[in-house]
């Protein structure tokens, strides 16, 4: 969705690809058996930007470009989404890094 929504509606593109990856850390979370984040963003009543980023610490060196995917996703949430300042160009360029972590993920997953 991001890649076809990039053309005529970057802002909604931005997100679509900040979301894709939100999910995929969840995923991560609990494939990995992170119970005490899963308990937490449970009790919180979902998930926050903390919770994604202890994560994101927690397996960056197990999970091939997950920071870099986060790095990424996150400014595009930011600046993509929320105030609306990213060109095609500027999203475009950022666009790579999470097709390689979502390669690297569905190898995981794959197993």
């Amino acid at each position: 969705d991001g890649k076809r929504l990039l053309e005529k509606d970057p802002i909604q593109s931005s997100e679509k690809f900040y979301e894709v990856v939100v999910e995929s850390i969840k995923l991560l979370a609990n494939l990995y058996g992170l119970d005490d984040i899963l308990e937490e963003a449970n009790k919180c009543g979902g998930w926050n930007v903390s919770l994604l980023e202890n994560v994101v610490k927690r397996l960056k060196d197990k999970v091939k470009g997950l920071k870099e995917a986060w790095d990424a996703a996150n400014y595009l949430h930011v600046w993509g989404f929320h105030e609306g300042k990213l060109n095609r160009e500027s999203i475009e360029m950022r666009i790579p890094v999470i097709e390689d972590f979502l390669k690297n993920l569905e190898d995981i997953i794959k197993g």
